[in-house]
């Protein structure tokens, strides 16, 4: 499709990426020491529902059924908000549950936040809409900047590296696809410079408050509600 907003196809190697991840949380959550987290069990039917639609979002694609492929991405982008604040009201998690629990999910996360965008823009071309009375580049720089302030708020209020380079990764694709049409080209590589020094700013504060995650959004579980 003739958008401006879809990047480069080495960038979708990152499913390869997300796939670890899932996997990696897939045997934690497995682990006998896990079975009765009672946190683990609220993120169960959000986890198996974004698969579901994950499968399904294929096959729509695949038959270019293209507003179901909206429909299904938007339940993914759901379930997946839903699992990031229910991570995110529980203390600072250690190594192993970082790794594979919340980094995963933010990775996931990000990746689709851009697919969501991406598969609007695709849907609004199949169906005829051409972006009147602005051109694709236009509208494509104007939601890059969009995407970039989403970004901003994950790096700089949750501290959030892992969701934000993901975008970073993203906006070079963009970048190196588009690097022909300007306006798309240098608003992507101005998006992606400027969240990937977001990024070492939350990686940074990370490091200085290591219980920083999002309590001061929400107050922590208990200490029986805690991810075991």
């Amino acid at each position: 499709f003739p958008v401006y907003f879809v990047p480069a196809g080495y960038v979708f190697s990152i499913w390869s990426v997300i796939y670890v991840g899932l996997l990696a949380y897939a045997i934690y959550q497995a682990r006998p020491s896990q079975r009765t987290n009672s946190l683990l069990r609220t993120l169960r039917w959000p986890f198996i529902l974004g698969c579901i639609a994950n499968s399904a979002w294929i096959f729509a694609w695949h038959y270019e059924i293209f507003p179901l492929t909206l429909i299904l991405m938007l339940i993914l982008l759901g379930t997946l908000i839903i699992q990031y604040t229910r991570l995110q009201i529980a203390d600072r998690p250690d190594a192993v549950r970082l790794w594979s629990v919340h980094i995963p999910l933010r990775i996931y996360l990000g990746w689709i936040t851009v697919a969501t965008i991406a598969n609007i823009t695709i849907l609004l071309y199949d169906l005829g809409w051409r972006g009147a009375p602005l051109n694709g580049p236009t509208w494509s720089a104007i939601l890059i900047v969009i995407a970039t302030f989403i970004g901003l708020f994950f790096a700089l209020r949750l501290h959030d590296a892992a969701y934000t380079l993901v975008l970073v990764w993203a906006f070079v694709g963009i970048y190196i696809k588009f690097s022909n049409e300007p306006l798309v080209g240098y608003s992507a590589l101005a998006a992606a410079i400027t969240l990937a020094l977001a990024a070492i700013v939350a990686l940074r504060t990370n490091m200085v408050s290591p219980r920083h995650d999002a309590n001061d959004l929400h107050h922590p579980l208990t200490s029986n509600q805690k991810i075991q």
